[in-house]
């Protein structure tokens, strides 16, 4: 009996690969209908952790179950044909000597009649139907992926796992492709894990994103939450580009160039980092170097060199060196703004973006 109403659900999972702990105890769940991304750099245990999942690879501990069944434990271990998985990677796997419309039925049973009249089904439902004659290599990587998604849906699976299956696609297409496979998996009720290394893309297509970080999730929420509350410095920087100021608590306070810091939890003499991301800071165009002026909001303003300026299409990266510390700052301005290196200029900052953590040691 499935007692939490979780399509999926991993609890403390762990994998070793020749003796190396690969991934560490993972729990994550999913409902049907819901999208979630697992998210991390390259060789952090996500496709192992997919692989399981379908049973082509075998836990060490914890267990996995699909609506409340146990597939997967240290004593059971369902074969991948019995879980109702569908799978989608980077490969779309055609078989090249197969029909689009072969190429969708090969996994289904039945009558001839009956196989070839679903995969027609589902290519339409896929917008593929007149390419059903089609051999995979007169599709396009688009067309070619949609067929994938036809083949995987023919077994109407529960859980759909993708291993980074639009990251071959033209820039172009990939929005609009994965889009779509996403809509139609949502009507279909078909839980979704993705595995991606692409923050955008988990943040376009999530409805949760579980952060994957040396084997271990660091971070479960939706995108909104895991980009505007992250776990650690590391979290943070995985997003986007950070600016990291390194302080020293002294009673329970940082001091820096942008006025003091409280630090929770830390004791004096700690060093700390203050992480701000370069578009919650901001240039102040009218002081023109005449001295700081504190905000509740934005603090104390800070006066920095200007060393580089780059214009990136919709907006500009400024970076500078701050009077304070000669640390480097980056700053992002909308538009085109690219101030001459050497321009000295006012700096304020986003104080309710700023997130204090314990100095990383990478920092």
């Amino acid at each position: 009996m499935n007692l939490t109403g979780a399509r999926l659900e991993l609890t403390e999972v762990n994998c070793r690969f020749d003796g190396r702990l690969v991934v560490k105890d993972v729990s994550l769940s999913l409902r049907a209908g819901q999208v979630t991304c697992l998210l991390g750099p390259s060789g952090c245990g996500k496709s192992t952790t997919l692989r399981m999942i379908a049973g082509i690879e075998k836990l060490e501990t914890g267990a996995i179950r699909i609506d409340g069944r146990v597939m997967s434990s240290a004593d059971v271990h369902v074969p991948p044909e019995e879980r109702e998985v569908g799978l989608m990677f980077q490969d779309f796997a055609l078989f090249p000597h197969l029909s689009v419309t072969q190429n969708v039925a090969f996994s289904l049973s039945g009558p001839k009649a009956r196989r070839a009249e679903r995969a027609v089904e589902l290519l339409k439902r896929v917008g593929l139907e007149r390419h059903a004659a089609s051999y995979p290599h007169e599709l396009s990587g688009g067309e070619q992926q949609r067929v994938a998604l036809a083949r995987a849906l023919a077994q109407k699976p529960r859980i759909m796992l993708m291993d980074e299956p639009f990251s071959g696609l033209d820039n172009r297409l990939r929005d609009g492709i994965r889009d779509e496979t996403l809509a139609l998996l949502k009507e279909e009720g078909t839980a979704v894990l993705l595995v991606t290394h692409e923050p955008e893309e988990a943040m376009r297509m999530a409805d949760e994103i579980a952060l994957m970080r040396d084997g271990e999730i660091v971070q479960v929420g939706a995108p909104y939450q895991v980009y505007t509350r992250p776990a650690d410095r590391e979290a943070a920087a995985f997003f986007s580009d950070i600016n990291t100021l390194r302080a020293t608590v002294s009673g329970g306070l940082v001091e820096t160039a942008f006025g003091g810091f409280l630090a929770p939890g830390q004791p004096d003499g700690a060093m700390v980092d203050i992480v701000i991301r370069p578009q919650h800071l901001t240039i102040d165009f009218d002081r023109s170097g005449t001295g700081p002026v504190a905000s509740p909001s934005h603090g104390v303003p800070a006066r920095g060199v200007v060393q580089r300026a780059r214009f990136l299409g919709s907006e500009s990266l400024v970076e500078f060196e701050m009077d304070h510390d000669k640390s480097r700052i980056m700053a992002v301005v909308p538009n085109v703004f690219l101030p001459k290196p050497g321009r000295a200029l006012w700096l304020s900052l986003r104080r309710d973006r700023c997130h204090v953590f314990p100095a990383s040691h990478t920092g």
